[in-house]
């Protein structure tokens, strides 16, 4: 609690001393509210990190919000940009405490996602990838229709093992047909290998990362509390509007009809 009474301590005299846009206030507030300002402990601080850093409190590091916000806002702004040009995302969140959230926010917006065991190659062997999620989606499709129904029981009940753990395997990438344009994970730390892929084939990642990690590591760094639920979904919840408010735009333009002389 003294870290948060701390921090909203100093936001008063801050804005006291010099005006400030009271929506970026008030955007802060709900941060602290969610917890995202809560670090892991200093002695885990990764040296990049230190800029992002507002001080610290109780042995763990306070993250300062409002650079949070501004490196939030430029994120947001380029995932806006990548949608209004009809670009896709892929969502990784493997974490307990991000599973269920990242899940939930992928499906509604109709986006793959990873929220088991990353699985190597992913990304930089998708062809391999795709050849396995055209069998999956295969056999899936026989036995809804019956085509399974010739082979024995052993061999049926081999097929339907083989569904659940491919399910648990491909479910949220079954529908991705073609590598993303950007990859947004959160705690870039339990999910490096997904974010060496992504660099490997320059592909942008937005990541949501505590005071252990090395912001240089990829191209939106999100400084925030990553072990916390409210934390992670109220950052989320700025991913689905950036998102939709991309797909209105993408909506809005109007085609131009080359005419003729």
């Amino acid at each position: 609690m003294d870290v948060l009474v701390s921090q909203e301590e100093q936001l008063n005299k801050e804005a006291a001393a010099a005006p400030k846009d009271p929506a970026q206030l008030a955007m802060v507030e709900e941060m602290m509210k969610a917890g995202l300002f809560i670090g892991m402990k200093s002695s885990k601080t990764h040296p990049k990190m230190r800029p992002f850093i507002f001080g610290v409190r109780n042995r763990s590091s306070v993250i300062n919000l409002e650079e949070t916000l501004n490196l939030l806002e430029k994120a947001m702004e380029f995932i806006k940009k990548k949608f209004s040009e009809k670009g896709t995302m892929l969502l990784v969140g493997t974490t307990p405490a991000a599973r269920n959230s990242v899940e939930a926010a992928a499906k509604n917006l109709k986006l793959p996602f990873v929220v088991e065991r990353w699985l190597g190659g992913t990304l930089t062997n998708f062809k391999t990838l795709s050849k396995r999620i055209a069998y999956f989606k295969k056999l899936k499709s026989d036995k809804e229709t019956g085509r399974l129904d010739k082979y024995t029981k052993k061999e049926r009940l081999d097929f339907d093992r083989q569904i659940q753990k491919m399910t648990v395997m491909f479910g949220g990438v079954e529908e991705m047909d073609a590598p993303p344009d950007v990859v947004f994970v959160v705690d870039v730390n339990s999910n490096m290998t997904a974010v060496r892929e992504a660099n490997r084939l320059k592909i942008p990642v937005v990541g949501v990362m505590n005071t252990d990690t090395d912001p240089g590591l990829i191209k939106y760094p999100l400084p925030a509390n990553d072990r916390s639920k409210a934390s992670i979904e109220w950052i989320l919840g700025r991913l689905e509007k950036a998102v939709q408010e991309g797909r209105e735009q993408a909506k809005a333009v109007v085609p131009q009809v080359e005419v003729k002389a």
